[in-house]
């Protein structure tokens, strides 16, 4: 009895004040407008709309998510709100910014995009004074308005493929969006940075189909966005370990496609460097999956054309790996005889500066397995008849360590080279390269004097042997001719000559 007299009793009504009014209008044509879309304009109506609360779309953000959040008017600065509201406002301004600019169209009004543009700066000045609290609300938002913004298809490219290797030359194109894009990265780059960042709730949302589509702006043309695609992909690899062998195996599919199909690609060397710094940090002994990158990624990577746009960065990976274990460098070397160039001089330049580099943390053990392979190829070098190769590979006996591993193995490193020497000492046009010829002939007779002899006597020999060679060709080519004619005479002589028939039936 006592609950139904109760229940007729009239229930408190609600304060209902002007900002209510406001309100409920506003949740009035957000219903009548279908799927969560919000009533907006801008100009007169922006002051009426100033202190209206609202609640943030659940085509926003996920229901589940966004229970009870309450986004306060995203055109107010931080400075008008209190403490409690500014985590709200936060999430406002991040779903204003959700709105996608169009600057291909010249013609349309900018007040649309500089107001975006404000609102970015503002969400970076916040987010950069510490004051932002990334739990798991503000962490979706984030996440989805830099998806958003950044995630996109690049139009088609219109220049002609390089053939000399030397696209690094080109003019860079600038995407016109970067106005805003740079501060849509800056506020990624300070999201990931921040030490707040609860990775359990971060890798909810950077999950692997954000990584995913992160990994394809890096053939952006624009080398300020690969640039800062570049410190984030880092900041995401160190902060979310979970995340880790993803990126690592979908890095080696973008390079296997570069390698094996396209030969095309914006973001390899920026790729190369981050993987510099991640090779680095592994442990020792290597896992068999890093070696596998070495092998199956890297060592490949020598073979396309354009190769000198990333050549340093991939030095740089190689030298990592052999540093982490030296062993490495036998199959490294045999990696660059694979692949090693014949036409292309200036390749051939990067890869003797690149063999330099290994060479001088190659062991003697390791040395001994490869020696005679590499110093048939170097002795190749020494003989080019382009004298920046041919004067490069000379400079190898200045470093150090390459000149003792040569020593401690002149027995048989001397005799590949010796005829190359000579050679070039009688034959070659180059000044500089027959200076740096008799400067290393000069250097094994000081050494070994023995040897020299040995292999000068040994090719004088070899030159005899190929001179009577020469001539018993020579005598057989001319016997045969004689016999020939002989054996055309005499046919000529027994059968009368014949008029030649027609080949063509008349």
């Amino acid at each position: 009895m006592l609950k139904q007299f109760l229940s007729k009793l009239p229930r408190k009504l609600q304060k209902f004040d002007s900002s209510d009014s406001s309100r409920i209008e506003s949740e009035n044509c957000t219903s009548n407008s279908g799927n969560g879309a919000q009533c907006t304009s801008i100009g007169d109506s922006i002051s009426n709309r100033l202190s209206v609360v609202k609640r943030v779309s659940s085509a926003v953000f996920p229901a589940s998510i966004m229970v009870g959040v309450e986004a306060v008017e995203p055109n107010l600065s931080f400075t008008d709100v209190s403490n409690l509201q500014k985590q709200n406002l936060f999430i406002s301004k991040l779903n204003l910014c959700c709105e996608v600019s169009d600057f291909s169209d010249s013609d349309k009004t900018s007040a649309e995009q500089d107001l975006k543009h404000q609102t970015l700066l503002e969400l970076v000045d916040f987010v950069s004074s510490g004051s932002a609290k990334f739990n798991e609300t503000a962490t979706a938002a984030v996440c989805k308005m830099c998806a958003i913004n950044l995630f996109r298809v690049f139009p088609p490219k219109y220049r002609p493929n390089s053939t000399s290797g030397e696209v690094e030359d080109e003019e860079p194109m600038f995407d016109p969006s970067w106005f805003n894009l740079q501060l849509v990265y800056e506020l990624l780059l300070r999201f990931i940075s921040c030490s707040s960042l609860d990775a359990k709730v971060a890798k909810k949302y950077v999950d692997h189909s954000f990584i995913s589509r992160l990994l394809d702006l890096f053939n952006s043309e624009d080398p300020r966005e690969r640039d800062c695609l570049k410190t984030i992909l880092h900041r995401i690899y160190g902060k979310l370990m979970v995340h880790r062998p993803f990126v690592r195996k979908a890095v080696s599919n973008i390079i296997y496609r570069f390698v094996f199909e396209t030969e095309r690609h914006n973001g390899i060397a920026e790729l190369l460097e981050i993987f510099g710094s991640i090779i680095s940090g592994f442990a020792v002994p290597l896992k068999e999956e890093h070696k596998m990158f070495l092998w199956r990624a890297l060592i490949p990577l020598h073979k396309p054309k354009p190769v000198g746009v990333y050549h340093q960065q991939l030095t740089y990976c190689v030298v990592q790996f052999i540093d982490k274990d030296p062993k490495l460098a036998n199959s490294v070397i045999t990696g660059l005889l694979k692949y090693w160039p014949v036409t292309n001089s200036q390749k051939e330049l990067m890869f003797i500066s690149e063999l330099e580099e290994i060479l001088e943390m190659t062991s003697m053990a390791e040395f001994l397995t490869i020696m005679v392979p590499l110093f048939r190829r170097i002795a190749f070098c020494i003989n080019s008849s382009h004298y920046q190769v041919a004067e490069r590979a000379h400079l190898l006996w200045n470093n150090e360590h390459i000149f003792n591993l040569i020593m401690h193995n002149r027995q048989v490193i001397f005799p590949l080279i010796f005829p190359t020497l000579e050679r070039n000492s009688r034959n070659h046009w180059n000044q500089a390269v027959l200076n740096l010829t008799q400067s290393i002939k000069k250097m094994f007779c000081e050494t070994d004097e023995e040897l020299v002899l040995a292999c000068q006597r040994e090719l004088e020999e070899e030159n005899s042997r190929s001179s009577e060679a020469a001539e018993k060709r020579k005598l057989t080519w001319e016997r045969l001719e004689t016999a020939a004619s002989y054996e055309s005479a005499a046919v000529n002589m027994i059968l009368p000559v014949k008029p030649a028939a027609c080949p063509v039936a008349c």
